[in-house]
């Protein structure tokens, strides 16, 4: 069976769950899908979020930079506004891809409106989390430590420095850069309330996980095992910084990267006038975004399809948006998790040997399939297909559970994700028990080829999430489930699930 066409040359790449769920991978993707046409796809651009996101495309990890890297022929790699970014980052994760063969720097493109993250920010995160734990006496709340959050409430805030600003002149820059310092010195010392000895461990903490997250970097010989020691950046006292040596680095890393700053906006409208597709990757998910998330367990940016258009900066108009699912859920820091499995079911354990995340190396908790949350996300943020990854991770399991709903002590049942979180945290799942299959189902390239039970589960995911979305009244077009994952290579994926309608007859 041929796959319906997009309804739009631009395509939102989306996660409707809590991230993690292989956004990464729909990339290659829809840009093969494409390629022997018209549509083509011409720009992969990074919507939102910064180094905090990790994806993996075509065997590659990825924070920074867009999964389009892996596709060659793609002629444009874009940064949006709605993005954080360490103009030292893009270097550092860009010219080992470059050693490798990839191109790079001859295709990114940086939006000017782009804003700079610098130390600062990283420094103001490690201090918030201190505060977090140490004077608020609360749980940690897991933060990556990459400066998002701080960031972004420089935006709010209105002390923006932008990529536009390694445009100018130098002093410009070293003004703003020294301002930024300086207040976030003084939040972290008086504010925070962070001590000297701590102060001084930031830097230690920061130098050790760069060095090893850069170490391929330095035993190729691009950089200099120094590039990553932050002590560099420490001054003569706590709470103060070597101002000149972190304008000198920032300004030379931005200067490096002067030839890609430019308008990504003028870019997408050329190459929409001109029939190409414009693909928006997505860093975070649906349900961590910064108005329909729980805080503190957020994300700082907007997470689902309408950011698209801030980001590129061009008008509204119709979009394809695919909404990334695993075949069951994963979690990470403190996030209220209905439908996490018991440690001690094999499935659980078998599960956890494979959910690390890819830029913290975190482990992350693992649980059923949650056709609630994915359901609120069609029904109130709306996707045209589906993509639902990691359900060859399920092979061996005797049963396996969707929630389909949730209940409180009394029984009344809740077919939506609650905007009260104390009243969440009181709900427990309601399960739908569907058996499983023990055959190893990765070599599998056909849905009529799957076990029989593969195929009810899956039916079954997609089933369960349109309850959801349309309890009343199902609309004229329904999503499709456009690619079935059964393992991590390229290769691993089932382009041919029967249409919606067929799904729902088999579940």
């Amino acid at each position: 069976m041929p796959l319906s066409p997009f309804r739009s040359q631009l395509i939102a790449d989306v996660g409707i769950s809590f991230g993690d769920e292989g956004k990464g991978r729909l990339i290659p993707e829809v840009i093969e899908e494409l390629r022997p046409t018209p549509a083509s796809v011409s720009v992969v651009f990074k919507v939102n979020g910064g180094s905090n996101s990790g994806h993996t495309a075509g065997g590659l990890k990825l924070n920074l930079l867009p999964a389009g890297v892996v596709a060659q022929a793609v002629p444009h790699l874009g940064i949006g506004a709605g993005v954080v970014a360490d103009p030292r980052k893009f270097l550092w994760e860009g010219r080992p891809l470059e050693q490798k063969g990839y191109a790079i720097f001859s295709r990114l493109v940086i939006d000017e409106r782009t804003l700079v993250t610098d130390l600062s920010h990283r420094l103001l995160d490690l201090a918030w989390e201190d505060y977090r734990v140490n004077v608020l006496q609360e749980e940690a709340r897991g933060s990556t430590g990459r400066g998002i959050t701080p960031a972004y409430q420089d935006e709010t805030g209105q002390w923006q420095i932008t990529f536009a600003d390694f445009l100018g002149g130098p002093n410009f820059f070293a003004r703003k850069l020294a301002a930024r310092a300086e207040r976030a010195c003084r939040t972290i010392q008086h504010v925070c309330r962070v001590n000297g000895d701590t102060w001084n461990s930031f830097f230690a903490k920061l130098t050790a996980a760069e060095t090893k997250a850069n170490a391929e970097a330095v035993q190729l010989g691009l950089f200099e095992a120094a590039e990553f020691d932050f002590h560099q950046f420490m001054g003569p006292t706590p709470f103060t910084l070597n101002i000149p040596q972190l304008t000198a680095v920032y300004w030379e890393a931005g200067q490096a990267l002067r030839a890609n700053i430019g308008e990504l906006r003028e870019l997408v409208l050329r190459e929409l006038a001109a029939g190409h597709s414009i693909i928006g990757e997505f860093g975070q998910s649906y349900w961590l975004d910064k108005r329909h998330g729980y805080s503190p367990n957020v994300t700082a940016s907007h997470t689902f399809t309408p950011e698209f258009f801030e980001s590129a900066g061009i008008p509204v108009q119709p979009i394809h948006t695919f909404g990334v699912a695993k075949a069951y859920d994963t979690k990470v820091g403190t996030h209220t998790f209905l439908t996490q499995m018991p440690d001690d079911l094999p499935l659980c354990q078998s599960l956890k040997k494979l959910e690390f995340g890819v830029t913290t190396g975190r482990q992350r908790m693992v649980g059923w399939y949650d056709a609630v949350e994915k359901g609120d996300a069609l029904r109130y943020g709306g996707y045209q297909d589906l993509m639902i990854n990691k359900i060859d991770a399920l092979s061996g399991a005797t049963e396996l559970q969707i929630c389909t709903a949730y209940a409180d002590a009394s029984g009344k049942r809740y077919g939506h994700v609650p905007r009260n979180e104390a009243l969440r945290k009181t709900l427990h799942p309601v399960y739908s028990k569907h058996a499983g299959w023990a055959e190893d189902i990765s070599g599998v390239r056909h849905f009529a080829d799957l076990p029989r039970n593969a195929q009810r589960y899956t039916a079954a995911m997609v089933r369960s999430l349109i309850a959801v979305a349309y309890p009343d009244k199902l609309p004229a077009v329904l999503p499709n489930l456009r690619y079935l994952g059964v393992g991590p290579d390229p290769s691993q994926i089932i382009k041919d699930v029967p249409a919606t309608t067929e799904l729902l007859s088999l579940a």
